[in-house]
Order: C-alpha cells, then structure tokens, then sequence
C-alpha cells in the first residue's frame, strides 16, 4: 500500500539540498511533484530522473517565495490537475552571516525573515484555504534546531526559525476541526549549501563547519519528512528533531581526533 500514489505534493525550494532529497523520497512513493525554486534550470534538469525514481508526475515552475504576488499568481494558475495539492512541504529557507547582532548587515536580515518567515507564510496562506476546503492536507515545514536554542552570532537566523516553530503550531490550532495536518522538521547540522550560502560563497570557511563531523545528509532529512507524511490520516506528528550522533543541539558538538 502506498498512501501518496498519485497525490499532489508541492515543494518549495526544490533544486538542491533537502528540497531536492525531498522531491526524489515522494518520487519513490509514486506521488505527482510539484517544484519551485528561483532556479528553474536545476528543477528542469531533475525532471526525467524523478520520473525514472517513481514519480506518476512532475511539474516544475520558477518561484521566489520572498515575491508574495507572485506565490499567489502562481497558485491561483495552476492548472486544474494540480490545483488540489494534499502535501505542502515548506522548504525554501536560508541563513545569511554569522556576526554579532550589532555589527549584522541589514540586508541579511531582510533575506532571512523574506524568506524564512514571509515565504513560509505566503506559500501557505495561498495553498491551506484549498486543503481546509477539502478536509484533507499535510502542511510540513521546514525548521531546525535553532528555532530551539539561539547560539552565538546567529540572532536573526535562530529568530526566523523560532518565528517557524511558533507558525507551526498556530497553524495546527487554527486548523482544529479539521483533518488537515502540521509538521515542523527541525533538523540540526546537514551537509547542503546551508554553510556556502550562509558565508557568501566562502567554500573554506563552509568547510570548517563540517570538519572532524558526521553531519546528516538531506536524505536523513527527506526520510523523516517522508516518515511524517506517510503516518495514518489520524495520526499528526507535530514536530521531529534530528540531528547526526554528534551534536546535542546547536551548541554543543563532538568533534573527531
């Protein structure tokens, strides 16, 4: 038995990382994808493959969820096949710089919360009136171990996925009475372009991050997003904390010899 065959699964920020892993879990399940992201080439590319993986079918469009009028044109267009999406998964996000909160660039607070917060809240204000109308969905959002414990330098990015944590479960309140589902993700370290795009394209210091470290991989991630779809319609998995064996939280790491 697969409960996804054939249900419309909408991921946000789907070209690489988690987003990416995300796509290729459903596509093992049989589900219809759909995929945003601001590059476009990378979901075109990722098409035949997921197709090869299992997908009944697969639908790419370029989005940037920071751009409000331009998530609600691009729902509200969809074609009527695709229109009624039963899984939302909220993954567009990113972080911007690791500095002191007084001597931060503004601008990379702005892309953070645009992002972070914003996208997530557009995304899923033109998408959950549609699941609230039909009685059936699953909304699963992305957050991270930051959102749980702020560490030093990252105020703003902790913030954001704080913001995450709180949406989550007021969404979930506001949705009682009916069978549609919430899920926040929250993932600690993983290997992606998490650390290159938080330093400005700094593969060195990208590196460090992950050194003398077992990170997660964004499959482990896709698998416990996967894991929380798949769970009997009853049954809502209000949050999921992951992290690789060596890391407590977002402080406290074990590094190798």
């Amino acid at each position: 038995m697969r409960p996804l065959e054939g249900k419309a699964v909408l991921v946000t920020g789907a070209s690489s990382g988690i987003g990416r892993a995300t796509a290729f879990a459903f596509a093992g399940v049989g589900a219809r994808l759909l995929l945003c992201a601001r590059r476009l080439e990378l979901l075109q590319e990722m098409e035949a493959p997921l197709m090869a993986a299992g997908a009944s079918a697969v639908s790419s469009f370029r989005l940037d969820v920071c751009d409000r009028g331009a998530v609600d044109a691009a729902i509200a267009g969809l074609p009527p096949e695709w229109a009624a999406i039963d899984v939302l998964v909220n993954n567009a996000g990113l972080s911007r710089g690791l500095t002191k909160l007084y001597e931060d660039d503004p601008r990379d607070w702005d892309e953070m919360i645009d992002t972070n917060v914003k996208g997530l809240l557009s995304v899923s204000r033109a998408v959950v009136p549609g699941m609230v109308a039909r009685n059936a969905g699953h909304v699963i959002n992305l957050g991270s171990t930051a959102g749980h414990t702020t560490y030093a330098n990252g105020a703003v990015y902790c913030a954001t996925k704080a913001a995450e944590k709180a949406i989550s479960e007021g969404l979930k309140i506001d949705l009682m009475g009916t069978a549609v589902r919430v899920t926040s993700i929250d993932p600690g370290m993983a290997e992606t372009d998490f650390s290159r795009v938080r330093f400005h394209g700094d593969e060195q210091r990208a590196a460090k991050v992950y050194e003398k470290i077992t990170p997660l991989t964004p499959q482990d991630i896709a698998d416990a997003i996967l894991w929380a779809a798949t769970r009997p319609a009853h049954v809502n998995i209000h949050s999921i904390v992951l992290t690789t064996i060596d890391q407590a939280n977002s402080t406290v790491f074990h590094r190798h010899d």
